[in-house]
């Protein structure tokens, strides 16, 4: 009886044991229901939630591509509407170019036009003028035939009437031109038109005198002998001629000229000089 006290004793805590598993495992499984259905629930209102969002995304993504689309269609009308403004504007610009050298062309025809007027009658003009100056010439020929007689002429009569005059060598040896030895001669010289003649009159003690291109200067005078000095300034030189003779050419050359330059002196007097200076008509480099 003792050990049935016993092993009641003994099962009453085993079985109160087991009741408070038991209701812990159904206080758990309780529990991990009303998880389950809690989890459902936010999984559900998750899932409504997601797909609301997915449907506000879709939307607001197919207002955005058709506020795009529009925009894009706006874009092209304004790029077709510029590119034709550009157009017409280029065609426009094109035209007034045109007008514009067509009203150039017509201008520059015109002045063509005048100026080939304006150049014919030069030409006749020019042509009437030729035909004026060949009439002239014609007339200028036939007096200057008639002069060159009368040259011709001329000089026969001065060679007929001068036949005093005479060629001698000068200082420097040269041949010299015709010499006259008085004033009609020197006359009879100037018509025959060969030299340039200059006559001078120079005193002792007053300096060099300018005669011609050059200048001359007595240095010593002895009437007796009719023999003399002068001293002679040219191209910037002083040239002593000592001891000449009257009606002797005395000789020298000058820059450019192939011909000498010929002083004679047809007269010595007491301190004065009395002759002319012969020039050539053309100065040619002498070679």
């Amino acid at each position: 009886m003792f050990e049935d006290t016993e092993n009641r004793a003994t099962e009453k805590p085993e079985r109160h044991a087991w009741s408070s598993l038991h209701a812990v495992v159904y206080v758990a499984i309780v529990l991990l229901l009303i998880g389950n259905v809690y989890l459902l629930s936010t999984t559900s209102r998750l899932a409504t939630g997601v797909s609301r969002v997915q449907e506000n995304l879709d939307t607001q993504i197919a207002s955005v591509n058709s506020q795009l689309a529009t925009k894009l269609d706006e874009s092209r009308q304004h790029a077709i509407s510029l590119a034709q403004d550009a157009r017409d504007s280029a065609l426009a610009a094109a035209e007034r170019a045109r007008v514009e050298a067509r009203r150039s062309a017509a201008k520059v025809s015109a002045k063509l036009a005048q100026q080939q007027e304006q150049v014919a009658g030069e030409l006749n003009d020019l042509k009437q003028t030729a035909s004026n100056t060949d009439s002239r010439i014609t007339e200028v020929s036939t007096d200057v035939s008639h002069v060159k007689a009368d040259v011709a002429s001329t000089q026969a009569e001065l060679h007929e009437t001068g036949s005093d005059l005479k060629r001698t060598k000068g200082d420097m040896g040269v041949m010299s031109g015709l010499i006259a030895t008085n004033s009609k001669e020197l006359a009879e010289l100037r018509e025959l038109g060969e030299r340039n003649y200059f006559e001078f009159d120079i005193k002792k003690g007053k300096g060099a005198k300018k005669i011609g291109d050059i200048s001359l200067a007595v240095r010593k005078v002895d009437p007796k002998r009719n023999r003399f000095t002068l001293m002679v300034l040219a191209d910037d030189k002083t040239v002593e001629k000592k001891d000449k003779t009257i009606n002797e050419p005395v000789q020298f050359y000058m820059a450019g000229s192939r011909q000498p330059y010929e002083i004679v002196v047809n007269q010595v007097k007491k301190d004065q000089l009395i002759g002319y200076l012969a020039t050539p008509k053309v100065k040619l480099a002498r070679r």
